[in-house]
């Protein structure tokens, strides 16, 4: 007889992605304002703040969307918050621990600016706010000097 592992031993073995929880609450958003750390950029504003302990969930990252009425009327807010939404399911998942609330605000620019560029502006304030981790490079011992 030959050995099997459990599905579960092979699923516990492979790192999983956190997922995205969207903030709803208005206190959240207080709460990460309220400790005046941010980066903004011509794209966007990222806000950080530590989770609070009772919330705290390493499969999760929460994140919070604002546009305010200075970007346009409804129709352009919503299409400013879809394409936050878009631009962090592409970027945060694979760069960011948990751990730590975001909130990412709307900027007048960022209806019209470049996909590309609301990506670098996302990198670019994780980077400052010294929540970007770079991806771990596996190497194959051929390719090794």
């Amino acid at each position: 007889m030959s050995y099997q592992p459990s599905i579960n031993a092979i699923e516990n073995k492979v790192k999983k992605l956190p997922s995205i929880e969207t903030l709803k609450m208005r206190s959240d958003f207080v709460r990460i304002a309220a400790k005046k750390r941010y980066w903004a950029t011509p794209g966007l504003i990222l806000q950080v703040s530590e989770s609070p302990r009772e919330t705290y969930d390493k499969s999760v990252i929460r994140i919070g969307y604002t546009a305010s009425k200075k970007v346009g009327n409804a129709v352009k807010r919503n299409r400013a918050r879809r394409r936050l939404r878009e631009t962090v399911k592409k970027l945060m998942p694979f760069q960011v621990e948990s751990g730590n609330d975001f909130v990412v605000i709307a900027r007048s620019k960022t209806l019209n600016r470049p996909f590309q560029d609301l990506l670098s502006d996302l990198e670019l304030s994780l980077k400052k706010l010294g929540v970007w981790n770079d991806p771990v490079i596996l190497y194959n011992k051929k390719d090794s000097i």
